[in-house]
């Protein structure tokens, strides 16, 4: 079950560019998208260790 943490996002678009289907940028920052919040599809972890600022927790 993917989250972020909107405080330490710092919209760089990392995950949304290796996961595409569960993240998407708004307003600057990544947020999951809606329905995919408890998605288990390889690349969240792909997107997790993307994250310079660790803000996606599974």
């Amino acid at each position: 079950m993917p989250t972020v943490d909107q405080k330490k996002c710092i919209g760089c678009g990392a995950c949304a560019s290796v996961c595409e289907e569960v993240f998407e940028m708004k307003n600057g920052k990544s947020h999951v998208k809606k329905g995919q919040e408890k998605s288990k599809i390889p690349c969240i972890k792909e997107a997790i260790e993307s994250c310079p600022v660790d803000a996606i927790k599974a």
